[in-house]
């Protein structure tokens, strides 16, 4: 306490700006002693961390070398035995190629040896050849002697025989070869006789079945083969009045209808003549409303012709619409539709074309669906089979070609095209429907009543058809029969046997097919007989 009041009394005494000075001071060397008491505990803190952490340095360290030594020793183990393993099995792989080679060695060996014995074998089997090819030489010496030697008798022996026989070689070898080919012939004959009789057999039911079918659920009715219209007339003064002033009005009903007016004495009717049988329908039916209206004069004509034709051509459209129908078949060309329609007005042979047409595609349908082929072909060929025959009168070409032409046209099947083609053999069908379609057009026209002729063809048709079957030899006498669907030819007996007269008949069959045009097809039926005649007195 004396201390502290002396140092009062002192510094009371001391001036202002030395006590400042002081008390500075004594700050300083405070805050200097603090500072290194403060940097002397944080050198003893720091100082004892990092002995902590070089300890533990020290500690990890010394693991880490443990555990490294102890991998080490590891690997090294690992290391020795994968190479213990190694050489173990390198040493069995070495020992197992080892015995491989030994083996190889001992074949090679073998086959050596086996080469050895075959090639001594050869060389005994060369001298053995070699042997032998002199004996052959040898012998073939001996041969060429003994066959000239035979040759020299065979000369001799052919001269004696020639003049024993009285004829020459070449003589006695045609004889032969004659001789040699009628017995061939004969047998040919024979043979082919029994194999027709016997496909006969085997196909005639069948094919009498189909066909029967066929004809049985299919019927169609006929026209005449006309190429003239009758228009019957009220009386015969309508004459005059189709005639018109100076001929003005028959004149307009030609022009637009381009079919001829005939005019005679025949009472009360006016004949109409024209190829095109649609324009000859045109003028019919124009004719008949003219003559029932009365009024008669080249402007109505000519309303009356076009009036007409739109409603024809309507009904060609739907004719060939109906048949396409009836038959079964989709997918025609409008303009085949049409052209169908128009064989409504076309006849053949007597025939509606247009009804055959369907007829034939209605057969042929039923045989392909019997044969079970494709029946929507066969139906369309049938049906498409006599197209051209619509477009033939004012177009060059047969009704085949111009049928063809119109199929291809409209982008028709080439197998339709084909059997188009095919339907009277022109060309080789290329399938079955095509054939069939051959068979049903004639069918259809060889069915009794189908179609006619008129009486001069008729007459000539006969009359070639027996001048055909006379003009081969041994023929005595032919006979045209059944509506010239039948040829009976009686042959000699004397001049033609019985193998002749299958190959007769043949030939008479082939000559009609190349010479005579007919419908449907002629049976050729030769007859081979002999009659002893002796009378008693």
């Amino acid at each position: 306490m004396a201390n502290m009041a002396q140092s009062t009394l002192f510094l009371a005494t001391v001036p202002t700006a030395v006590f400042v000075a002081v008390v500075v001071v004594a700050v300083i060397v405070a805050l200097a002693a603090g500072g290194f008491l403060g940097y002397i505990i944080y050198k003893k803190k720091t100082d004892k961390k990092i002995g902590e952490i070089n300890q533990r340095t020290n500690q990890m360290i010394e693991t880490a070398k443990a555990e490294c030594r102890q991998l080490k020793k590891e690997a090294i183990l690992e290391a020795k035995e994968q190479d213990l393993k190694l050489r173990n099995e390198f040493e069995i792989e070495t020992k197992a190629k080892r015995a491989e080679l030994q083996k190889q060695e001992q074949r090679l060996s073998q086959k050596e040896d086996a080469l050895e014995k075959k090639e001594e074998q050869l060389n005994r089997k060369n001298d053995s050849l070699d042997q032998q090819r002199s004996n052959l030489t040898q012998k073939e010496g001996e041969v060429k002697k003994l066959q000239e030697k035979l040759s020299h008798q065979h000369e001799l022996m052919v001269q004696e025989l020639e003049k024993v026989a009285q004829l020459t070689k070449e003589e006695a070898k045609k004889i032969l070869t004659e001789q040699i080919l009628d017995d061939a012939r004969r047998d040919v004959a024979v043979q082919v006789r029994n194999l027709e009789q016997e496909a006969k057999d085997n196909a005639d039911v069948t094919a009498k079945k189909i066909i029967s079918l066929a004809v049985q659920r299919c019927a169609a009715d006929h026209a005449s083969e006309i190429t003239v219209s009758v228009v019957p007339l009220p009386n015969d003064d309508m004459k005059a009045r189709i005639i018109g002033r100076e001929g003005r009005n028959i004149r307009a009903i030609e022009n637009a209808t381009g079919i001829e007016l005939i005019i005679d004495d025949t009472p009360e009717v006016v004949i109409l003549s024209g190829f095109d049988p649609v324009r000859r329908e045109i003028a019919r039916i124009a004719l008949e409303r003219l003559i029932s209206d009365g009024r008669i004069h080249p402007t109505r004509i000519e309303e009356t012709v076009e009036k007409v034709k739109k409603e024809l051509d309507q009904q060609i459209k739907e004719a060939g619409e109906n048949a396409m129908f009836e038959v079964g078949i989709f997918g025609l060309h409008p303009e085949l539709i049409k052209t169908i329609g128009r064989l409504k007005f076309r006849t053949s042979y007597g025939q509606n074309v247009y009804r055959h047409s369907i007829e034939v595609a209605q057969l042929a349908g039923l045989m392909a669906s019997e044969l079970g082929l494709t029946v929507a072909l066969a139906k369309r060929a049938g049906l498409l089979h006599d197209l051209g025959k619509a477009v033939d009168f004012d177009q060059e070409g047969t009704h085949i070609q111009l049928g063809a032409d119109l199929a291809k046209k409209y982008k028709e099947n080439q197998n339709v095209v084909n059997a188009i083609q095919a339907h009277h053999g022109d060309v080789e069908p290329l399938t079955i429907e095509a054939v069939l379609v051959q068979a049903a057009d004639a069918i259809s026209g060889a069915r009794p009543g189908a179609r006619r002729e008129t009486g001069s063809n008729y007459v000539k048709r006969l009359e070639k058809l027996e001048t055909i079957a006379s003009s081969f030899n041994g023929v005595d006498k032919s006979y045209a029969i059944q509506a010239g669907r039948e040829v009976r030819v009686i042959v000699k007996p004397e001049q033609v046997d019985d193998a002749q007269a299958l190959f007769l008949a043949k030939d008479i069959a082939k000559k009609i097919e190349s010479e005579l045009e007919y419908p449907g097809q002629i049976k050729v039926n030769v007859i081979r007989e002999f009659r002893s005649v002796e009378y008693a007195k």
